[in-house]
């Protein structure tokens, strides 16, 4: 059972260790980690507020606040309902001392812009800049949701070789992907990319109604939500037999995967794992061609902290859960990418996929 309570008084530490009187939670992921309580964002306010000097409040519409009465989470925050006659802007400041405040990154600026006015004497930070692990070390029973979603949606690419690809359009492949995400688990399908041929040089090429053919390279990326945590699956397969430049790039990649998931341990820079990927793959000459972050991290969301790029220097810490994720991109040609999720151990890191990462032939 998740212990909603125990995830706000780590979110005060957090506030304390970055010296901050505050966090402003509107409707997305953080509220709904902090609360259990998920509502669309609307242009009513709806603002959880964890300070360290009094009990988190719930300002929230009155029409909405029956709905927030039952979250499962919520047992321990004050409900503060506002009626439409009333300023929740004002209701909110009236409980938030001057200093330094994170809002979450997703607050709408007319909301943040309205607070801002209502509180002279606060300054507002971003949150995913000064308490960006708010949720970035998972709990066990976190990690184990993420494993479940991930055999999802190994289960759902062991399918894949099955399927026809040359003569179909991506776009109808992309609409398998879907159906077999469904069909091992998944409450929702988040995304499907399907490039083929040259397409699959476009890291996030939207499928479209290219006609697959014999020879492409057909990066596909796919996942979605499994009792509420994500999946996120990238492998290459390849129309026919690869080629022999294919499948030495394939290899590149693969090797800069393993050379990736092997430097994640407690303690080591984020940017560390990126640096290990991207020197595989820059000694084999094609550096250039490696052209995004090696991984970001995934849980209730798709993407969230820790981002394992240049420059991050975050010590990883055990139970963080992101992706690994090197590519080789060679425009108007071919691409490839392969991806696994991984979570960090106590003295090195267990992947939470494992789907075959062979370069894998298709029909």
């Amino acid at each position: 059972m998740t212990d909603y309570a125990a995830r706000r008084v780590r979110a005060l530490e957090r506030l304390a260790e970055a010296e901050l009187e505050g966090l402003v939670v509107t409707p997305g992921a953080d509220l709904a980690y902090l609360t259990g309580y998920d509502p669309l964002p609307l242009e009513r306010l709806i603002a959880l507020l964890v300070a360290p000097r009094h009990d988190p409040i719930l300002v929230v519409p009155a029409l909405e606040a029956p709905g927030a009465a039952m979250a499962a989470g919520i047992e321990g925050v004050e409900i503060v309902p506002w009626r439409d006659d009333e300023d929740p802007y004002e209701a909110l400041a009236r409980r938030m001392r001057s200093g330094r405040f994170a809002v979450t990154d997703r607050t709408w600026s007319s909301h943040l812009l309205a607070l801002e006015h209502a509180t002279a004497d606060c300054l507002f930070v971003a949150a995913g800049r000064t308490v960006p692990l708010l949720r970035a070390v998972k709990e066990p029973d976190e990690v184990e949701r993420l494993r479940a979603a991930g055999r999802g949606v190994d289960a759902a690419f062991g399918d894949v070789p099955s399927l026809t690809f040359a003569g179909r359009r991506e776009i109808e492949v992309a609409g398998d992907l879907a159906r077999l995400l469904r069909d091992h688990g998944h409450d929702v399908v988040g995304f499907t990319i399907v490039g083929a041929g040259p397409n699959a040089a476009s890291p996030h090429h939207e499928p479209g109604d290219r006609t697959i053919r014999p020879g492409d390279a057909v990066v596909l990326d796919f996942g979605g939500v499994a009792d509420g945590y994500w999946s996120d699956l990238t492998r290459t397969v390849f129309v026919g037999e690869p080629s022999e430049e294919q499948r030495r790039v394939h290899g590149i990649v693969r090797e800069a995967q393993q050379t990736a998931f092997e430097a994640v341990r407690p303690g080591v820079p984020a940017q560390e794992i990126d640096r290990a990927a991207r020197r595989v793959i820059a000694e084999a000459g094609y550096g250039e061609s490696f052209i995004h972050r090696t991984g970001h991290g995934i849980g209730v969301e798709l993407h969230e902290p820790p981002y394992l790029v240049e420059g991050n220097e975050l010590p990883l810490e055990e139970g963080m859960t992101f992706s690994d994720e090197p590519g080789i991109y060679l425009a108007g040609r071919f691409g490839v990418r392969i991806e696994d999720q991984v979570v960090v151990t106590e003295d090195g890191a267990e992947r939470l996929n494992e789907a075959s990462r062979e370069p894998i032939a298709v029909a």
